[in-house]
Order: C-alpha cells, then structure tokens, then sequence
C-alpha cells in the first residue's frame, strides 16, 4: 500500500513528481506525526514554503515517499518536534527563514539566526533585524560540572561552529552545538534563477558534497518537467559520484586515525585521497567534477584516455588500500581509541532516519541508490555494508567496505558505459511544475524538493543534507566519553557546517 495512503486523503498537488504531494487536513498532519512517533515511517525533510509547511516521510520499508503539506492558519502549524525529536532543528530554521510558528514546539529558540542578518525571516515577511539577547543553552545540574566553550572558530580550515560541553573531570556530560555561522542564504539566491544558474548555486551547499547535490538537483529539475536523462549521462552521473565517495572515504579514514594520533595512516590516505581528485581532474576538468552534473544531462564527457587514468587508480588502490586496513586492524593502540567510543545506539539511529556511515554503521540499512533507488544503479550489482555497533570502529569500517564496493561499481560503470549523447534539451512546461530528487552523498541522503514556475525559472527550492539528521546524534554519541575523544567521534561523524547552516 503506498504511503499516502496510509494517511488521511488530501488534495493531491498537480504536477509533483516522481512521489506525490498532498494537501491534508489537521487529521492528516497529526495522523503523519503519529506515525512518525511510532517508529512506522521516517522524517525524510521538514521545510517552509509560505503559506505552507512540507514534510516529506519515508516509509519503513525504504521504497516510498510521500509530501505532506499544511497551509498554515495565521502564521501557525502544529508542531512535528513536541512527538518526534528529529524535527525540533527543522522547525526552528522554518521560524527563522519564514516566521512561521510550530504550535507546542518544546524549543522556540532561534536556530540559523545567530543576529548577523539584515532582516528577519527572509523567505517569508521580512522585518528588520533586532539585537538578539545572549543565547540560552540549555541548563545543567550537579556537582563538580564545569564547561568548555569550543568554536566557533577553529584551528585549520574547518568550518566555524560553536560547541558547549559540560563535563565533569574528562568525563561529557552533555554536548550542546551551536551552528548556523556558514549560513549563505542559497534557498533565497535560488528564487528567480535560471536552471543553470541554481544547478551552480545547488552544487555549492556543499562542496566535499558537489556531484551528490548536483545529482539531487538534476533528479528533481528531470522529475518536475518529466523528462529523463541520456544513458550516456547517466552513468557518467555515477562514475563521478563513486569517485567523489572514494575520495572523500579515503580522506575521512585517514582523519580518524590522525585524530586517534596514528599518522602513518593520515598520510597514506592523503596519497590516495589525492591520487583519486587528480583522476578525477583529468577525466572531468575539475577536482571536485564541480558543474559537470546539469539538468537534462552532464556538460561534458569524459576525456579521451579517462578511463585509462580511472582504472590506474583502481589499480593503485586495490594495490594499496588492503595494506592500510591490515595495519588498521592490527595497530592495538589504535583499535584502543576507536572501538566502543562514541557509540550511536540503533534505536536513535532508526529515529532521527540516519543515513550514511552514521546509520549504517549503527544497523540502519537506507541508502538512496538501492531504496528507492535510482538509474544507474538499479542496473549495478553492489552491497550495501551494515554494522550495529555503532562505534567510531564500526563507522570506520562501513566507509572501509563502501570503499571496496565503489570500486567494484566502477569497474561496472566503465564496462557498461553506453555511447551516445550527453544531454537533453528542456523546455519549460508552460506551467508550474514540481520535483522531488534524492541522491546518495558519500555522508548520507541528499534531498532536493523545488517548484518550477510556467517559464522554468525556480520558484522555490528546498536543499537537505545528511547531517541535519546527524548533528544531533554526535551530541548523543559523545556523552559518557572523554573530552579528549571529542575529536575522533566528531571526525567519525564528519558532518557538512555548510550542508546544514545553508
């Protein structure tokens, strides 16, 4: 039974595509909460589109989706977070962008308005900006507690966000993050824009995320206007989103272990890391294969002699990458700091619908390309690997097996690589139209929901990372560690500043 059906029927909203979208009563929305509460179905995005708020729901078994919509009365809507705690954050960004109030939302303070902007709620009916007060974390009791500010800004070139730790002695108590600082207002700069100017701009939410976000996008734009991309595209989307996972896997493992002081291994997966963006250079123009994804297509090919350079790297890494994982495995000292750290147990995971390594090293197995999947890996053979310890080990070794399956999704990829063109054209329908895309990330699901007006210029365009699901979990993993573990599970975590703070 589809998922929509499960719930109160509502007007169903024309031209969405591929998942419909309904319009439901207060029956339908506290019927979707319900069953977001018990444990029936995922919160798979949360987001404003005056006068409206949208909720997209996955269903438990990962082949559904369904939008929910609710036409706010006064500004007004009852609140998903007071009985499912993954959409407290959503709901105060939806306050902050648009003005619009959560009725019995447990936290009303502000989220990505840290005081810095022009006007308040700038996707809805913008006022000017107030002085904020000093912002109120949340309170702690008992004897021998004290607090350690950290950030927002850091050493290196990480992105800035504040974290709060109460501790008492080395032990976290409690964690508390505090972000919003890369804010960059792309949902707004998106409104009004050219296809191929929002393609840019959705490329840029995030950019060790560039191919996924510019994946996301193309699936939605393609599923507004009904229109399908050429195989040739197709494949050369995946050959550049398996690229992009294995660099940014080969750079996140080698972090770990640098944070766990085990140098050896941050440089050797600095040497693959690096070996895999010069293939990528070569075959695409560019590191990071920025801009290669567009709507209807891809805007270039692969470059004459690319799959050559493609399957040298597989080579040097499957020379290579065996080698590491032995001394990995082997290194005691270094398996003292990773195993049962940061544990994410799987009840939490399930709730707050983790994607990624983050989930699927706690025992949720979601990811986007096998349900609900997508072209071209419903053609592709691949394993999606899962663990339940949910430790920093655990997380380590899902990015290790994902590591050996892109590759092995490569050497499908090229072999299969069909001829023919590069892209189709789009027309605009002459109508509005809307879109839901979704892309899996090297971190986790990637959503894209926009709507399209008559002459195919955005109206309004929705971007969700993985880690807005994730954030709030690393506060659950850290409690009960010691500060100094801090670093390591927040690396084994490695969510996007920029992917969330939009």
């Amino acid at each position: 039974m589809a998922l929509l059906d499960t719930i109160t029927r509502g007007d169903k909203a024309k031209q969405h595509r591929p998942w419909p979208r309904a319009i439901v009563t207060d029956a339908g929305w506290q019927q979707a909460i319900g069953l977001l509460a018990k444990g029936r179905c995922t919160l798979l995005g949360l987001w404003g589109d005056a006068p409206f708020v949208h909720m997209a729901l996955l269903a438990d078994t990962f082949d559904d989706i369904a939008v929910l919509s609710w036409r706010c009365k006064d500004g007004k809507y009852p609140s998903v977070g007071v009985y499912h705690p993954p959409a407290i954050r959503l709901e105060r960004a939806i306050r902050d962008l648009f003005g619009l109030e959560a009725i019995g939302a447990p936290d009303t303070r502000t989220w990505l308005d840290l005081g810095f902007w022009g006007v308040r709620h700038p996707l809805g009916k913008s006022i000017p900006a107030r002085k904020p007060g000093p912002y109120q974390f949340l309170p702690t009791e008992g004897e021998g507690l004290h607090q350690i500010a950290v950030g927002p800004v850091h050493a290196g070139i990480i992105e800035p966000g504040h974290f709060r730790f109460t501790a008492n002695g080395e032990h976290v108590v409690r964690l508390e993050q505090r972000l919003g600082y890369v804010h960059k207002g792309i949902e707004s700069l998106l409104r009004g824009a050219t296809l191929d100017a929002a393609a840019k701009l959705a490329a840029r939410t995030s950019g060790d995320s560039t191919v996924a976000y510019a994946f996301a996008f193309a699936h939605a734009v393609e599923a507004a206007l009904h229109v399908k991309a050429p195989p040739r595209a197709i494949y050369l989307r995946a050959l550049m989103a398996e690229l992009e996972r294995l660099a940014n896997h080969f750079g996140d493992i080698g972090a770990i272990c640098n944070d766990a002081s085990f140098s050896l291994m941050y440089a050797q997966c600095g040497i693959l890391r690096e070996r895999t963006l010069r293939a990528a250079e070569s075959c695409f123009g560019h590191r990071l294969m920025m801009d290669v994804i567009v709507p209807g297509g891809v805007a270039r090919d692969i470059a004459p002699g690319g799959s050559a350079q493609v399957q040298a790297l597989l080579a040097e890494v499957r020379k290579v990458f065996p080698r590491l994982i032995d001394l990995y495995d082997n290194t005691a000292s270094l398996q003292d700091r990773t195993v049962a750290t940061g544990i994410l147990t799987p009840a939490l995971a399930r709730q707050f619908g983790a994607g990624g390594y983050v989930g699927r090293g706690s025992g949720r197995k979601f990811d986007a390309r096998k349900m609900p999947g997508y072209a071209p890996y419903d053609d592709l053979k691949f394993e999606v690997p899962v663990l339940d310890a949910g430790d920093v080990n655990a997380r380590v070794w899902v990015r290790i097996r994902e590591v050996e399956q892109s590759l092995s999704l490569i050497d499908q990829i090229l072999k299969r690589m069909p001829g023919g063109k590069l892209k189709v054209a789009l027309k605009a329908s002459g109508k509005t139209c809307e879109g839901l895309g979704l892309a899996e990330a090297f971190r986790g699901d990637v959503l894209v929901w926009l709507r399209l007006d008559s002459k195919g210029r955005i109206e309004r365009c929705h971007l969700r990372d993985a880690s807005w699901f994730q954030w709030p979990l690393l506060e659950a993993a850290i409690e009960g560690n010691i500060v100094a573990d801090f670093p390591l599970c927040n690396k084994s975590f490695n969510c996007s500043y920029s992917g969330h703070d939009i």
